[in-house]
């Protein structure tokens, strides 16, 4: 079976980044993370990143460098994370409980998913 790759972006503005609270899994909910979702057959990751962002914020969004190394999600699925830049529209949480900008010093008090954690060096650097 092939690797399914899911795509987050870090949506970052004025030396902040924007983090989503997640309503499900049950899991997962009411854990922070940045936005995205899976890419669809014939999309690139840019691509689907920036259809995902759409889909959940509302904005039109630039997707730049990779933030990070890949993460392991389980044995078949692999998350990659961007750089964003937002181009158009202001970020509402369609698919979120909420949102919220963060600081470099908030990122550690975010309650993330387990996964989203490995990238907070790479945020810290960029922020």
């Amino acid at each position: 079976m092939p690797n399914q790759i899911v795509v987050a972006g870090a949506v970052i503005a004025e030396s902040r980044v924007l983090v989503a609270q997640r309503q499900r899994p049950p899991a997962l909910a009411g854990r922070w993370e940045l936005p995205g979702g899976k890419v669809a057959p014939g999309e690139t990751e840019p691509e689907a990143l920036a259809r995902e962002l759409a889909e959940e914020l509302g904005v039109e969004v630039a997707v730049g460098e990779r933030l990070g190394g890949d993460i392991a999600l389980n044995a078949t699925t692999t998350l990659r994370g961007y750089q964003v830049s937002l181009v158009r529209g202001e970020p509402h949480p369609y698919d979120h409980r909420a949102l919220r900008w963060a600081t470099a010093a908030q990122l550690r008090e975010i309650d993330w998913v387990p996964a989203d954690r490995g990238w907070l060096p790479a945020l810290t650097r960029i922020l």
